[in-house]
């Protein structure tokens, strides 16, 4: 854990707005999420998929679960409804029987991409005030 300091009023008001600002972001998203028809969840899900792991398009059900923070057989009722939905595909590795790596489809792939764009939009929106705020804590901590 970092070093104790003493915490002045300013110092829970600088975190109260950080985490504020943190939640907005959040909410939008999540927002934004529902309007085309998905669980925030299932876009954490196939932003996972497309970036969790750099020079990869895949992921397996595990790592999908790891980066979720949720159960292995949540995972996989996760991707079964976005299956369903046309929005991913599963294959089983060649390698492991147990192993089954999940892709985008070219229509998660758009629907990705709009989402992707909105986030974008949001935090270019919500980036002056989170880096102001962030300054604020680091030069009340020195």
């Amino acid at each position: 854990m970092a070093k104790a300091f003493k915490l002045g009023p300013a110092d829970y008001e600088r975190l109260a707005a950080f985490r504020l600002a943190l939640r907005h972001f959040l909410a939008r998203t999540e927002a934004n999420a529902r309007s085309v028809g998905l669980t925030p969840q299932q876009h954490q899900a196939m932003l996972s998929i497309k970036g969790g792991y750099p020079g990869r398009e895949t992921i397996s059900i595990s790592e999908l679960a790891q980066h979720l923070l949720i159960k292995n057989h949540s995972a996989v009722e996760l991707v079964a409804r976005l299956v369903k939905a046309g929005l991913v595909v599963r294959d089983p590795s060649g390698d492991d029987r147990r192993t089954v790596w999940v892709s985008i489809t070219p229509s998660g792939e758009a629907i990705l991409r709009e989402l992707s764009q909105a986030s974008f939009d949001e935090l270019a929106t919500s980036a002056l005030a989170l880096r102001r705020l962030v300054a604020e804590l680091e030069q009340s901590r020195d």
